[in-house]
């Protein structure tokens, strides 16, 4: 809630006051437990004009920058909050890869992007410290907004339905193209010549020669053309949507049309094929160390486990009377059907090394010792739930900005603030 106003004008008195003038520091706004100050304030709308002029856009008038500069600083503040009240945190690591990642969109190193900062006047501690600030916010929203947003069955369906569900779906092809330009009225032999050509550099690269290389060669005849970029199949050209479905990556043909002959190279392609995933059935048995077990003591009775189930005890009752796994002990330790990447790499590993009906050795793990049996394996084909799980995915993002505005109006509502 709104509770004063008036700032416009304090701020733009303030604006021109010179270095010579020393002033202190004062609040410009209350929010909830903390403020915002009018030196914060003047360093963002500092920042915000530099952006705007870099860009060629036309600043607003002042009381429209300072009014809606302030806005975005009393949200963000709201949401430093709530993430400092959840305890939200960004580690030194998380920031060092943010960090990178800023550098590297920039074209630069860490220490080069330092030293840009630094040229340029700005600090790079305050560059951390912002992007900290951002890093918070980002998972403070996801956070609230992500459990706002309920993607049904139905939805999916429904979008997988359409046209644009469908595209998604689509496989998506990088197209290298060439064309020998060549008229159809030309004399017969001449376009026998150029197909003749065209046909031989096709069986350059063919044999290995790199495709750029071989259709910038020197010859009779000289090529147009370049790369096409990631399209759909929806997206290309009927000329070339009939032959890349046909294509495997790296493949090269030669296609004639009026205009005349086409090399077409697939570079990559993505998406669209079959998705088959090995999987196996297993159960397992979870034995933790502790303060009253030690970890040579947890893999001693996991042995030992393992040696009852080969002599003939079941399995599954040792698993619901000694098992740790809260998620599987009462299931008898049967974890189901799982596919790759789905455990941690040494549970993969065992299983991995373990035959169907075997039971394997003791493994350690970072939650403790298990032993485990493979129950079956079998080959899936996983191509509709990769379907769905991207029409979802979409889904999603379409409905996050949505929610998230709906959000940041509400707890900015709800938020007690005081502009001074």
């Amino acid at each position: 809630m709104l509770l004063g106003c008036g700032l416009a004008a304090s701020l733009l008195a303030t604006s021109v006051v010179r270095a010579e003038t020393q002033m202190l520091d004062q609040v410009v706004a209350i929010v909830e437990d903390d403020v915002v100050m009018a030196s914060e304030l003047r360093e963002r709308l500092n920042q915000v004009r530099e952006t705007l002029t870099a860009r060629g856009v036309e600043l607003p008038p002042d009381d429209v920058l300072i009014r809606e500069t302030l806005d975005r600083l009393i949200l963000e503040n709201i949401q430093l909050q709530k993430g400092q009240r959840v305890g939200v945190r960004i580690s030194d690591s998380q920031l060092n890869g943010a960090m990178q990642r800023v550098a590297a969109q920039n074209g630069l190193n860490l220490e080069q992007f330092r030293a840009a900062l630094e040229e340029q006047g700005q600090s790079y501690q305050a560059m951390r410290e912002q992007i900290r600030r951002e890093l918070i916010i980002q998972r403070v929203q996801a956070g609230n907004v992500n459990q706002r947003i309920e993607i049904t069955d139905q939805e999916v369906d429904n979008f997988l339905a359409t046209e644009e569900g469908r595209k998604l779906s689509q496989p998506e092809y990088q197209i290298l193209h060439a064309l020998l330009a060549m008229s159809p009225s030309a004399p017969a032999a001449e376009i026998a010549s150029a197909e003749a050509y065209a046909t031989r550099v096709l069986e350059q690269i063919r044999a290995g020669t790199p495709f750029e290389k071989a259709v910038s060669a020197q010859g009779p005849y000289s090529f147009t053309g370049g790369n096409l970029g990631w399209r759909k199949l929806d997206d290309l050209p009927s000329l070339f949507s009939d032959v890349a479905p046909g294509l495997a990556k790296g493949e090269t043909d030669l296609v004639r049309s009026d205009s005349g002959f086409h090399l077409i190279n697939m570079a990559d392609r993505r998406g669209g094929e079959e998705m088959l995933v090995n999987q196996t059935k297993v159960r397992h048995i979870l034995v933790k160390p502790s303060e009253i077990l030690t970890d040579d003591q947890a893999r001693e009775l996991v042995t030992e486990l393992k040696a009852r189930a080969l002599n003939g005890e079941d399995f599954a009752a040792l698993a619901r009377e000694y098992s740790e796994d809260i998620g599987s002990a009462q299931e008898g330790g049967d974890l189901g059907w799982t596919s790759p990447g789905q455990m941690v790499p040494e549970f993969e590993q065992a299983m991995s090394d373990t035959a169907v009906g075997e039971i394997s050795d003791p493994v350690r793990s970072q939650f403790g010792w298990h032993i485990l049996e493979v129950l079956d394996r079998r080959e899936q084909d996983m191509t509709a739930t990769a379907t769905r799980n991207m029409a979802m995915n979409y889904l999603h993002q379409n409905k996050y900005q949505e929610e998230l505005d709906a959000w940041l109006r509400q707890i900015r509502d709800e938020a007690f603030v005081d502009i001074k």
